[in-house]
């Protein structure tokens, strides 16, 4: 069973988006979700914590292109409708599958 991590700080709010589209997924897919929640700057940089949300599948990061910055952003994703917040439902389904 694939293990699937959302991780996260509070000060951004695109995470509640992913976690609902992942939660969406989870029964459909067959995966376990997992939250992480990163407090401070100093876990962000040991986490190489690339921004709110991440999601990690199996522990590796499917939306990684390797220029992240690390630290406690939010960050943007591309997708069909340009940069959000999130990953959209098909993406999300793509790195699932």
């Amino acid at each position: 069973m694939t293990g699937v991590t959302l991780r996260y700080f509070d000060g951004c709010p695109n995470w509640e988006v992913t976690d609902r589209r992942l939660r969406s997924l989870e029964h459909e897919l067959g995966f376990t979700l997992a939250y992480e929640q990163v407090e401070s700057p100093e876990e962000a940089e040991r986490l190489e914590f690339a921004g709110s949300p991440t999601v990690l599948v199996d522990g590796a990061d499917p939306f990684a292109t390797g220029d992240e910055p690390t630290g406690l952003a939010c960050r943007m994703y591309a997708t069909p409708d340009g940069p959000q917040g999130s990953p959209s439902l098909a993406q999300l389904r793509d790195a699932l599958t």
